[in-house]
Protein backbone atom coordinates (compact mmCIF):
# COMPACT_ATOMS: atom_id res chain seq x y z
CA UNK A 1 0.00 0.00 0.00
CA UNK A 2 1.49 3.48 -0.77
CA UNK A 3 2.17 5.87 1.30
CA UNK A 4 -0.18 8.87 1.37
CA UNK A 5 0.78 12.56 1.77
CA UNK A 6 -1.89 15.40 1.84
CA UNK A 7 0.20 17.90 0.19
CA UNK A 8 -0.10 21.41 -1.05
CA UNK A 9 2.76 22.24 -3.72
CA UNK A 10 2.50 25.65 -2.68
CA UNK A 11 3.52 25.61 0.81
CA UNK A 12 7.36 24.34 1.96
CA UNK A 13 6.97 22.02 4.47
CA UNK A 14 4.84 19.75 2.43
CA UNK A 15 7.37 20.23 -0.31
CA UNK A 16 10.44 19.49 1.91
CA UNK A 17 8.02 16.51 3.42
CA UNK A 18 7.51 15.17 -0.28
CA UNK A 19 11.65 15.29 -1.01
CA UNK A 20 11.86 13.48 3.09
CA UNK A 21 9.19 10.35 1.40
CA UNK A 22 11.23 10.24 -1.96
CA UNK A 23 14.61 9.73 -0.42
CA UNK A 24 12.97 7.33 1.95
CA UNK A 25 12.34 5.37 -1.94
CA UNK A 26 8.55 5.66 -0.27
CA UNK A 27 5.87 4.03 -3.36
CA UNK A 28 3.46 7.81 -2.90
CA UNK A 29 0.78 8.64 -3.60
CA UNK A 30 0.12 12.37 -3.71
CA UNK A 31 -3.65 13.70 -2.21
CA UNK A 32 -3.94 17.17 -3.37
CA UNK A 33 -6.54 18.40 -0.45
CA UNK A 34 -7.13 21.31 -2.02
CA UNK A 35 -8.00 20.15 -5.14
CA UNK A 36 -9.62 16.86 -3.69
CA UNK A 37 -10.60 17.63 -0.30
CA UNK A 38 -11.26 14.93 2.18
CA UNK A 39 -14.87 14.26 3.02
CA UNK A 40 -16.08 13.94 6.87
CA UNK A 41 -15.50 10.32 7.86
CA UNK A 42 -11.83 10.40 5.73
CA UNK A 43 -11.18 13.77 8.01
CA UNK A 44 -12.83 11.99 11.31
CA UNK A 45 -10.21 8.47 10.19
CA UNK A 46 -7.48 11.37 9.76
CA UNK A 47 -8.04 12.71 13.02
CA UNK A 48 -8.34 9.28 15.02
CA UNK A 49 -4.75 8.36 12.90
CA UNK A 50 -2.97 11.37 14.48
CA UNK A 51 -4.58 11.09 17.87
CA UNK A 52 -5.47 15.04 17.19
CA UNK A 53 -8.72 17.14 17.85
CA UNK A 54 -10.41 18.90 14.78
CA UNK A 55 -9.05 22.28 16.29
CA UNK A 56 -5.73 20.85 16.89
CA UNK A 57 -5.52 20.13 12.92
CA UNK A 58 -6.58 23.73 12.11
CA UNK A 59 -4.75 26.35 10.50
CA UNK A 60 -5.59 29.25 13.12
CA UNK A 61 -3.67 31.68 10.70
CA UNK A 62 -6.20 31.35 8.02
CA UNK A 63 -8.44 34.22 7.44
CA UNK A 64 -11.26 31.77 7.04
CA UNK A 65 -10.77 30.83 10.54
CA UNK A 66 -11.14 34.12 11.98
CA UNK A 67 -14.28 35.01 9.18
CA UNK A 68 -16.18 31.94 9.97
CA UNK A 69 -15.38 32.68 13.89
CA UNK A 70 -13.94 29.04 14.13
CA UNK A 71 -12.04 30.51 17.40
CA UNK A 72 -14.87 30.28 19.42
CA UNK A 73 -14.68 27.65 22.12
CA UNK A 74 -18.33 26.58 22.32
CA UNK A 75 -18.24 25.00 18.86
CA UNK A 76 -18.60 21.16 18.47
CA UNK A 77 -15.85 19.13 16.90
CA UNK A 78 -18.60 18.42 14.07
CA UNK A 79 -18.74 21.92 13.74
CA UNK A 80 -14.83 22.44 13.19
CA UNK A 81 -14.53 19.35 10.71
CA UNK A 82 -17.48 20.96 8.85
CA UNK A 83 -15.85 23.74 8.47
CA UNK A 84 -12.72 21.86 7.31
CA UNK A 85 -14.64 19.89 4.96
CA UNK A 86 -16.42 22.84 3.50
CA UNK A 87 -13.18 25.31 3.24
CA UNK A 88 -9.80 22.82 3.24
CA UNK A 89 -7.25 25.71 3.23
CA UNK A 90 -8.11 25.23 7.10
CA UNK A 91 -6.61 21.87 7.72
CA UNK A 92 -2.78 21.88 8.45
CA UNK A 93 -0.16 20.09 6.26
CA UNK A 94 1.38 17.92 4.91
CA UNK A 95 -0.21 14.90 6.74
CA UNK A 96 1.36 11.41 5.71
CA UNK A 97 -0.17 7.95 6.29
CA UNK A 98 1.79 5.00 6.11
CA UNK A 99 0.93 1.44 7.29
CA UNK A 100 -2.26 2.81 9.14
CA UNK A 101 0.06 5.46 10.72
CA UNK A 102 0.32 9.23 10.54
CA UNK A 103 1.91 12.10 11.36
CA UNK A 104 2.26 15.67 11.02
CA UNK A 105 5.08 16.80 8.51
CA UNK A 106 5.72 19.40 10.98
CA UNK A 107 8.44 19.33 11.28
CA UNK A 108 8.93 17.26 7.94
CA UNK A 109 11.45 15.26 9.81
CA UNK A 110 8.32 14.11 12.31
CA UNK A 111 6.83 11.85 9.58
CA UNK A 112 9.98 9.38 9.80
CA UNK A 113 8.41 8.00 12.91
CA UNK A 114 5.96 6.03 11.20
CA UNK A 115 7.74 4.92 8.00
Amino acid sequence: MPTQIYHNPRCSKSRQTLELLQQQHADIELVDYLKNPPDRETLRKLLGLLGMAPRQLMRKGEAEYRELGLDNPDLSPDALIDAMVAHPRLIERPIVIHNNKAALGRPPEAVLEIL
